[in-house]
């Protein structure tokens, strides 16, 4: 089963091409080691080589997708991007493992909430997740239908540290939440890190929806987007909870793995 998402990997020792890349960036060998953390778990940097040019190239590669200056060098400004909540799916698509046109073929894909957060009712968390899939099946010919027991396409869950999944997650704070390409197994399951504080509200936490509705973004096939405004940007946003909803950029890409959805037809 292929998945969207590469594991954390342990912080790396200095090499001795570092402390040029620090003295020439200005950052502490903490930053550098925050630095290496995210570039190997979003960009895909090589643990083994940890050669200068290499961080240099990752640095451009992230610079590039979230619109900075092409550098090459860290600074605070990506020191505090990399420090913001976010997705735990990497942000390169190739680097990703996701398959080429991985998509749901059924026109009817189920779903089940296998366990709960204690900041949210269940029947809160319920109703945020079958509006989270109202958002996408607006816009694509695909219907979403709960099961309460055995085994759904996407199964969903909160869950902390490891939970047998291979990515375990970091406690408060940095990945929020993965999830896994459509396919059997793992395929399209989402699961949430309960050491989180969930909202439905913002400014009182994590606001479940956009994170759900992110997640499932990916449990449908969607890679990120470095457009900010797109539902599918990886790091979390405060946004207004009364105004969520899908991007054009969102429901362009989905539609252009799912196809626009008709109208007419009776779901």
């Amino acid at each position: 089963m292929q998945l969207m998402l590469l594991c954390a990997v342990c912080l790396l020792p200095g090499s001795r091409a570092l402390p040029l890349l620090q003295e020439t960036a200005d950052m502490s060998e903490q930053h550098w080691k925050k630095a290496q953390d995210y570039l190997e778990r979003f960009y895909s940097l090589d643990s083994k080589t940890r050669e200068a040019n290499s961080l240099e190239d990752k640095l451009k590669e992230m610079q590039k997708f979230f619109g900075l200056p092409i550098t090459g060098i860290l600074n605070s400004q990506m020191i505090k991007l990399m420090q913001r909540p976010r997705c735990g799916v990497p942000d390169v698509a190739k680097y990703s493992l996701f398959p080429g046109g991985s998509k749901w073929t059924s026109k009817e894909v189920t779903y089940r909430i296998v366990s709960y957060t204690r900041d949210l009712p269940h029947i809160r968390v319920d109703q945020l997740v079958a509006k989270a899939f109202n958002m996408w099946s607006k816009e694509i010919p695909l219907r979403f239908k709960r099961v309460r027991w055995g085994t759904a396409d996407i199964m969903i869950g909160f869950a902390r540290g490891a939970h047998g999944d291979f990515y375990p997650f970091d406690g408060p704070g940095n990945t929020l939440a993965h999830a896994f390409a459509p396919g059997s197994g793992l395929g399209g399951d989402a699961h949430f890190d309960e050491d989180e504080r969930w909202s439905d509200d913002t400014g009182l936490g994590i606001n479940f929806l956009f994170v759900a509705t992110h997640e499932l973004g990916h449990s449908l096939g969607l890679h990120h987007s470095s457009d900010p405004n797109d539902v599918m940007y990886p790091t979390y946003g405060y946004g207004d909870a009364q105004d969520f909803k899908l991007s054009q950029g969102d429901i362009k890409a989905i539609q252009e793995i799912y196809g626009k959805k008709n109208n007419s037809t009776n779901f």
